[in-house]
């Protein structure tokens, strides 16, 4: 359900580009975050089971293509001046290649490397945790978890963006509404929580792609009203994709290094859009991996949000909800 109601001007947005800025205007700062990822490489990618509504047994991707797909997006992204840390995928895990839900990572408040390990929804992606926990240790990493095996709330990493005063986090679909005073006690941050209803988007890395400090690719028909509202009121500039838009292409889960934007499709409106604001566009197919439900942010894991940068530090944590009146339990 879109809240697009509330916000007229950004009605506006999904119809017309407005006349760009003057280039002298000053730029909104970059994302100081996306130069140092995980990825997990394809080696036994496939569709095993059905666990989204992407997912069919008699669509199978091709592994060479996925292969080569994979490698021409990590070397874009090295080409960028991004780090790029590559796991083994395990045999037993399909989905292993969706990176980004391996664990949210983070740098905390007193510069050490951590990373809360996600605890997927689905048991038939629970075996992932099992190779990246280790992996992420060994790489010097502070290791916790929400809960394991079916036992605590459910996390997954691909609901979470640092973004504004706030570790944004979407819940329903995969993650759930009691992680988030976790994720807030143990990252001691601001936590804003919206809920996704999208059957099609139940990552919030389908439906929202910071871009820098004041805009966002953001698709309200992800949330419920009290969310896409809030959503909205949150990033300053947002440019609105539609439902349509967001499911046929993908162009959310995008990954952005700088100002260049590195996407999967990019609709002509939203590729004006974003040149005007000064962002480079670069497309990578990699529509084997939609086969599973994911795409480029899907793909790729970043390791360096850091806490007193790209996210305020509140002592003890903060959960704000849609609707709720900040500051009040």
């Amino acid at each position: 359900m879109s809240s697009a109601r509330n916000h007229p001007a950004r009605t506006a947005d999904l119809h017309a580009v407005p006349a760009a800025a003057p280039l002298a205007a000053q730029q909104p700062a970059q994302l100081a975050w996306g130069r140092h990822y995980a990825a997990v490489r394809p080696d036994h990618f496939r569709v095993e089971y059905a666990i989204n509504p992407f997912m069919h047994l008699d669509d199978q991707p091709d592994p060479a293509l996925a292969l080569e797909q994979w490698e021409r997006m990590v070397a874009t992204l090295r080409g960028l001046g991004a780090q790029v840390d590559v796991l083994d995928q395990r045999p037993d895990s399909p989905d292993m290649v969706y990176a980004m839900n391996l664990g949210l990572g983070y740098v905390d408040a007193r510069g050490h490397d951590a990373m809360v390990m996600s605890h997927m929804r689905y048991a038939e992606r629970r075996h992932e945790t099992r190779s990246a926990e280790p992996f992420f240790a060994a790489a010097g990493r502070a290791t916790s978890f929400v809960g394991a095996d079916g036992v605590g709330p459910h996390l997954e990493a691909g609901d979470a963006f640092a973004f504004g005063d706030a570790l944004v986090v979407g819940y329903g679909p995969r993650t759930e509404e009691d992680a988030l005073a976790h994720l807030a006690r143990t990252l001691e941050v601001r936590v804003r929580g919206l809920r996704i209803t999208h059957p099609g988007m139940y990552h919030l890395d389908l439906a929202f792609c910071p871009l820098d400090e004041r805009r966002a690719l953001v698709c309200p028909s992800a949330l419920d009203g009290p969310s896409a509202d809030a959503l909205l009121d949150l990033v300053p500039e947002p440019l609105v994709l539609t439902e349509a838009e967001a499911l046929s292409t993908f162009a959310a889960n995008s990954v952005v290094v700088g100002r260049t934007v590195v996407m999967p499709a990019c609709p002509p409106r939203v590729r004006t859009r974003l040149e005007e604001w000064g962002f480079e566009v670069v497309i990578v197919e990699v529509g084997e991996f939609h086969k599973g439900g994911g795409s480029i942010r899907c793909l790729t894991n970043p390791l360096d949000v850091t806490v007193g940068r790209d996210l305020p530090r509140v002592e003890g944590g903060d959960v704000v909800l849609p609707g709720a009146v900040e500051g009040v339990a």
